[in-house]
């Protein structure tokens, strides 16, 4: 079977490409390189089932491959990135999914989107679950993202009740691991490059806000199974890891993991952010047999030790 994975050179696509090859699938990669690196799929370019595409999806595509499945991974991430990119980032999550529904729509291909928590913006129920609505600023800071991937699984839906497109949503919570860039403004780089480093760890407002954080092993896996697995059409689900903590607490982890001298520097709050985020994977776990298995201290071990030949 072919899959097509746009994003394929970002941190979390990087890692489903590994994991479609492994399980004996064909990949056909498509990335731009915006925020991806070649770096993070150097490795895969000999892979005879790995077939490495440089493309912008906002563009029509068109390949004569037959392809199965459609994973659209492809969008900046991290708060720096998508603020330093608003434009594309909606483009990408507008005329990008666009494409690849269309594509997949021709293909005859299931069609896999990557969401995010993000949609559920400052959560008024909590944990949040796949039939809270959320609460977004429509035209805040952050709306450039959240609306953006609002706007897709709307899109994805239409395709879905008006073409009977076999769709799938993975709403995705916060993932870290290994391949993850160091300033792209996400908590965990931060906070590793700068414990590494000794110096302070920037913690907005009072540090009380909490989230959680699933291993990347974990959400590729939670991913794959929402991409294979029969009669699914549809649904939409959480991925990411139910055991919350405080930003705070992460810091003070960090620096405990890494062995660092580093303090803590608090900064004032930032606008629209959430001061709880933490998924109920319920769904998930009934649909796909899926939980996390990676304690965050075993998983922020591995990462620090990836960093570590990072930082300089």
């Amino acid at each position: 079977m072919k899959v097509l994975i746009t994003g394929c050179a970002g941190f979390i696509g990087s890692h489903l490409t590994e994991k479609f090859l492994k399980e004996g699938f064909y990949v056909i990669g498509m990335d731009n390189f915006l925020t991806g690196t070649p770096d993070n799929i150097a490795h895969l370019f000999g892979n005879k089932n790995f077939k490495f595409i440089h493309y912008n999806v906002v563009n029509y595509i068109y390949l004569e491959d037959k392809v199965d499945i459609v994973v659209h991974l492809a969008c900046p991430a991290s708060p720096v990135d998508y603020m330093h990119h608003q434009i594309h980032t909606m483009k990408v999550n507008s005329l990008g999914t666009l494409n690849t529904l269309g594509f997949a729509k021709a293909k005859g291909a299931r069609y896999v989107f990557a969401s995010s928590s993000e949609v559920y913006g400052s959560a008024q129920v909590h944990p949040q679950h796949e039939d809270y609505w959320g609460y977004v600023n429509p035209v805040g800071p952050r709306s450039v993202y959240d609306e953006a991937k609002r706007f897709s699984e709307a899109l994805c839906m239409a395709y879905h009740r008006e073409h009977k497109l076999d769709v799938r949503i993975a709403r995705i919570f916060n993932t870290y691991g290994p391949r993850m860039r160091i300033r792209d403004g996400r908590v965990v780089p931060t906070f590793i490059e700068k414990a590494l480093k000794g110096e302070p760890l920037p913690v907005y407002g009072d540090g009380k806000q909490t989230r959680s954080f699933c291993y990347i092993e974990d959400l590729v896996e939670g991913l794959f199974r929402l991409s294979v697995y029969e009669g699914l059409e549809g649904q939409v689900v959480n991925l990411g890891n139910p055991e919350e903590i405080s930003i705070l607490e992460l810091a003070n982890l960090i620096i405990k993991l890494t062995e660092s001298k580093s303090g803590i520097e608090f900064l004032p709050s930032r606008p629209d952010d959430p001061p709880r985020r933490c998924p109920d994977i319920s769904k998930a776990g009934k649909l796909l047999s899926w939980y996390p298995r990676i304690r965050l201290e075993v998983g922020l071990e591995k990462t620090v030790g990836w960093f570590r030949n990072k930082v300089v």
